[in-house]
């Protein structure tokens, strides 16, 4: 009878101990699933995202040297012309030609285009000055600092300012061009005058023929139909898509972070692939827009000059809406984990960050440096070494030292 009541008291404990262990394994705390990310070193990019539009660098307004009739043209938009093809015919009105003070008119105009041809010769050659200048600083600059007597960002600087230089010189050759060609326009005009007042009929009846200043293509048709025009009527707009170039408007605030040089990324523009492009310049005045929500905002045109090549972009056109990124910020070799993983220090002074980063199956709250961050990922600049693992979107009850696995 004692064995049997023993072995009965040794199966009753046995029993218990099973029911403890059950219920201390039902009540235990579990470890809680997270998603768990790897810091890793990697380039980091910090930009500023905005809509632009493409715009041709140099668009020229055709108008009517002197009044009369405009026949129909024969090209539409898009059509390709070469620089002194014919773009329409336009037949001077004897009733204007009759009038001294159209002659008058005329007359002034040939004039004032020939002061136009003198004043952009004069600053072709100060714009050569000014190139050369620019290229003897940059020669000077890249001497001193091959020798360490010079920062790298006065070389920079010197470099973006002969491309500047570079591009006021091409603008003002084309600025000569078109300045004799509208001088050579004003003289046939006045021509044209003088031989119908004398008399010639003829002449009148021939017509004046425009030709085009500059080799691109025809952006608008202003007069796509016959009619009479006066003196100074736009006809027709010209341009050379493949001289595109960008512009965004970014608000003000943001403005304040971009600096000509600064490379550009071009997205969302219906091609394949990204585009290159460079900040070429940031306007120094602000203008008010009304957004979308009805909010007035402050903005300032940034002009990007796009560095991929025409055969990279050949759909792309005058006013068409893209995407762009200017990078404000890239370093390579950072320390980067995904930005959902930092998070404001509790109870801390603004600006000190936390992660909690995985140890032996628990989460350890880590006090980190932020560098900065983007959309995707921060930088990391203290706190944790390549190859930790981290919290994202740790849950608001984690706490320091749970227990937790990867989800």
């Amino acid at each position: 009878m004692t064995q049997m009541q023993t072995k009965n008291k040794w199966i009753m404990a046995g029993g218990l101990a099973q029911l403890l262990l059950a219920l201390a394994w039902a009540f235990a705390p579990r470890p809680q699933a997270v998603e768990i990310a790897s810091a890793q070193a990697g380039r980091f990019e910090l930009g500023i995202e905005e809509d632009a539009k493409t715009r041709v660098q140099e668009r020229y307004l055709v108008s009517a040297p002197l009044a009369g009739r405009w026949l129909r043209p024969q090209l539409k938009e898009g059509d390709a012309v070469q620089a002194g093809a014919a773009l329409g015919v336009l037949q001077p009105t004897l009733a204007a030609l009759t009038d001294a003070r159209s002659r008058a008119e005329l007359a002034a105009r040939a004039e004032a285009a020939s002061d136009a041809v003198q004043a952009a010769t004069a600053r072709l050659a100060a714009v050569g000055i000014a190139q050369a200048q620019a290229q003897q600083e940059l020669a000077r600059s890249e001497a001193l600092a091959r020798q360490g007597y010079l920062s790298a960002a006065k070389r920079d600087s010197d470099a973006l300012a002969l491309q500047a230089a570079q591009q006021n010189l091409k603008a003002a050759q084309s600025e000569l061009k078109i300045a004799r060609h509208e001088a050579a326009q004003a003289r046939a005009a006045l021509g044209v005058y003088g031989s119908a007042a004398t008399g010639a009929a003829g002449s009148a009846g021939n017509g004046f023929v425009l030709r085009a200043p500059v080799a691109g293509q025809v952006l608008r048709v202003q007069q796509p139909s016959e009619g009479v025009v006066a003196l100074g009527a736009p006809l027709l707009e010209l341009g050379d898509t493949a001289q595109l170039e960008v512009v965004a408007e970014l608000l003000s605030t943001d403005a304040l972070a971009v600096r000509p040089g600064q490379p550009v990324q071009i997205e969302r523009w219906g091609g394949t692939g990204v585009l290159k492009g460079q900040v070429l310049r940031v306007e120094p005045g602000a203008f008010t827009k009304v957004s979308a929500l009805g909010v007035e905002e402050q903005r300032v045109r940034v002009l990007v000059k796009l560095l991929s090549p025409p055969a990279e972009r050949q759909q792309l056109g005058d006013g068409y809406r893209v995407g762009v990124t200017i990078l404000t910020r890239s370093a390579e070799g950072a320390l980067l984990v995904p930005v959902s993983a930092v998070f404001p220090l509790p109870r801390a002074a603004a600006g000190r960050h936390a992660v909690f980063r995985v140890e032996g199956g628990r989460a350890r709250l880590t006090e980190v440096k932020l560098e900065a961050r983007n959309a995707a990922v921060a930088w990391v600049a203290g706190g944790l070494a390549a190859g930790n693992q981290v919290v994202s979107y740790p849950p608001q009850d984690l706490q320091d030292g749970a227990r937790v696995k990867a989800r």
